[in-house]
């Protein structure tokens, strides 16, 4: 009962859906932040090579959902907010669809793809 502040077992789960909140949205924030160094660090002429929109556009696009979600983070609103989910689908598009089509052109300087039974791994 120290633990939880006087304020009995109900008192101390009252704090998991903040906590839970705090995690998410860190994730998130992490995972922006990830796709931003990913886009910055890939060569522009990678981009037009796997068939996408150009550095520029991406980098804006992921720099936005960045200060997005580091916004929400520090504000405390919760990852549930439209904002911050419209920033987590635009960083997430970059991950699942654009990184991937970068690597196969080996938009960052020295392909190091390894082939195993089925393909590249």
């Amino acid at each position: 009962m120290h633990l939880l502040g006087g304020f009995g077992v109900a008192g101390g789960l009252a704090v998991v859906p903040g906590l839970i909140s705090l995690v998410l949205c860190l994730a998130a924030v992490a995972m922006q932040l990830f796709a931003l160094i990913d886009a910055v660090r890939h060569r522009p002429d990678a981009y037009v090579a796997a068939g996408k929109r150009t550095k520029t556009f991406w980098v804006a696009i992921v720099a936005v959902c960045f200060a997005v979600g580091l916004l929400i983070l520090l504000s405390g609103s919760g990852p549930l907010n439209l904002f911050e989910i419209a920033a987590v689908v635009g960083a997430a598009v970059y991950l699942a669809d654009v990184r991937p089509a970068l690597q196969r052109v080996g938009g960052r300087g020295g392909s190091s793809t390894h082939y195993g039974p089925y393909g590249p791994w």
